[in-house]
């Protein structure tokens, strides 16, 4: 899911997902367009989920690797990304030593 992202990459989805979480979804938004790859698909689900465009956020979800019928509420769904890329980071880290 991580192979892809540098450290840095998974820093600036780390940003990204906290200014959502701070409320601010339209910078989050645009942020996220910038990146491709599951985790930045999943975030802009969320994104999508934050904003109330539920078709948006499925079509997200989808291209995440996720089952967007069985995700959580909003904060638990933030909550749980925030932590894969926080592992992410972790794992990458380790991988450049």
């Amino acid at each position: 899911m991580t192979a892809m992202y540098s450290a840095d990459e998974l820093r600036q989805l780390q940003v990204l997902a906290a200014r959502l979480q701070a409320g601010d979804w339209h910078a989050a938004h645009d942020g996220v367009q910038r990146y491709s790859g599951l985790m930045a698909a999943w975030l802009h689900g969320i994104v999508h989920l934050q904003e109330g465009d539920l078709e948006d956020a499925e079509n997200w979800y989808e291209r995440a690797g996720k089952r967007f019928r069985q995700r959580e509420s909003l904060a638990r769904e933030l909550e749980k990304l925030q932590a894969a890329i926080a592992q992410a980071i972790a794992e990458r880290i380790a991988a450049d030593v």
